[in-house]
């Protein structure tokens, strides 16, 4: 779990919706999540973030850390709540949850959008704008795919 960044989300509300909205909070979070969690509700809590989204992300479940009997168990959060199913940690529990991964965005998307976006008559200096801004596409490939150009082309788009 590397990064220099984590959100501290502390105890866990028992139940109903602020719960719910705290879980896929620690899910969309992209970077580590810490949270604080009574020994009891352990694998409920896990359960919980492998229902949500987080199931193969990295987990790690730390007890009672900097006392004698310090416990450490990594893995996935799925691996973690089967783990805890069976028997419940003692003492205090922190859990830690690997960031959301950035999405992967296939060029191919960007490329429909690009073409539908050439039909309905749009500029490429502004297809470029949406796909930077609204689409997350880093700026040259905006370019490349607005200008109709190939990645190992140089001229202008239609070859003059």
């Amino acid at each position: 779990m590397m990064g220099d960044r984590f959100t501290f989300f502390g105890f866990l509300a028992r139940r109903g919706r602020e719960r719910a909205e705290t879980i896929n909070s620690v899910v969309e979070c992209p970077h580590v999540a810490v949270v604080y969690e009574a020994p009891g509700r352990v694998a409920g809590t896990l359960t919980a973030l492998a229902d949500a989204g987080a199931s193969q992300r990295r987990a790690v479940v730390a007890r009672e850390l900097t006392k004698l009997f310090e416990d450490v168990r990594r893995g996935t959060v799925a691996d973690l709540a089967a783990y805890y199913a069976d028997e419940a940690p003692r003492g205090e529990v922190v859990i830690v949850v690997e960031g959301k991964p950035e999405a992967v965005r296939d060029e191919t998307v960007w490329r429909e959008r690009v073409a539908a976006l050439r039909t309905a008559g749009v500029a490429p200096r502004a297809i470029v704008a949406m796909l930077v801004r609204d689409e997350g596409a880093p700026r040259n490939l905006a370019y490349r795919l607005a200008h109709g150009r190939n990645e190992h082309d140089h001229g202008p788009a239609d070859g003059h």
